[in-house]
């Protein structure tokens, strides 16, 4: 099992937008109330990138930063130039037809690559949330796959053919995947405390196998560390130095997330959904949703049903 891709697809990770940037000095754009991540790569200049309560931060070409949560922030030729709000119709448009997004009156120095990347909010176990605030892999990490996805969305984004949306959307997913794979391998120590940590831990990765391929076997902490071969007490300190919580508690967290996608998504029956993640009756199953989301599973599933259609609605 590939847990990264396993746990990015529950999340409903996905890429939503992807534009150029172009910068002539003295330029910036803020961008503010951001649901998801924000990505940009620096391709030609420099740039500054200013968060709230952090230092500025200098971004050379070659450089790449992730804002996992969507954190505000200003990008900008300078860390004191004035930013006016980014808006995202005119970032949509300039993805649909390739244009550029153009901010400055003199000549353009600085080019950028700027992607979003939205989440389900019906799943609490989150690869993005868990991150640092801002992730930044300096050129040196350059001479990667990472830097072939950029050429080829930036030629994309340049050139729209046919299908371009599509491959777009593909090649924005790639992008945010081989980011963290580059990250974990340059970084590893930076890593440690998120959930990407556990895949640097050959022995939390196998934990977290076991419990996704079969989430509806009555696991229990000492079951989990005897097929692993470890103490109990390992196990529990193992997982929650990288997780934050204990077996049991990361388990029952997935199962929650995926039962809430099943009641939104399904017409599937309490029962079938209760057996299908470890829970005898619907009774039972009903109690561990309630605790986990603050709502019924019937009640959930016609709020979540709701909510889905009135973002679809607004997005139309």
């Amino acid at each position: 099992m590939d847990l990264l891709a396993e746990v990015l697809a529950v999340g409903g990770v996905q890429g939503t937008l992807g534009c150029r940037v172009e910068g002539a000095e003295p330029w910036a754009l803020q961008w503010t109330d951001n649901p998801g991540a924000a990505f940009y790569a620096v391709t030609a200049g420099t740039a500054w990138l200013a968060v709230h309560g952090r230092a500025p931060l200098r971004l050379s070409a070659g450089d790449v930063v992730l804002l996992p949560t969507g954190v505000d922030h200003t990008i900008s030729s300078d860390p004191g130039a004035k930013a006016p709000q980014c808006d995202p119709g005119k970032a949509a448009h300039a993805r649909l037809t390739g244009d550029v997004l153009r901010f400055g009156t003199g000549e353009v120095q600085t080019h950028l690559l700027a992607a979003m990347y939205s989440h389900d909010p019906a799943v609490s176990t989150q690869v993005l949330h868990l991150l640092p605030e801002v992730v930044h892999l300096p050129t040196e990490s350059s001479g990667t796959c990472l830097d072939d996805t950029i050429l080829l969305l930036t030629r994309e984004l340049a050139y729209p053919q046919l299908a371009t949306s599509l491959v777009l959307d593909r090649l924005v997913d790639i992008l945010l995947v081989q980011f963290l794979r580059v990250w974990l391998a340059r970084r590893p120590e930076d890593a440690q405390e998120t959930w990407l940590g556990v895949l640097d831990d050959p022995l939390l990765t196998s934990a977290l196998t076991k419990l996704h391929a079969d989430p509806a076997r009555p696991w229990t902490t000492e079951l989990l560390a005897t097929e692993l071969g470890v103490s109990r007490a390992t196990l529990t300190r193992r997982f929650a130095s990288t997780t934050g919580q204990a077996p049991g508690a990361y388990l029952t967290q997935w199962r929650m997330d995926l039962a809430a996608r099943r009641l939104r998504d399904t017409d599937d029956t309490l029962d079938a959904i209760a057996r299908s993640i470890g829970y005898t009756t619907p009774y039972a199953f009903s109690r561990a949703f309630t605790r986990s989301k603050g709502q019924s599973p019937g009640r959930y599933r016609v709020t979540a049903r709701a909510d889905q259609a009135a973002a679809a609605s607004s997005t139309a």
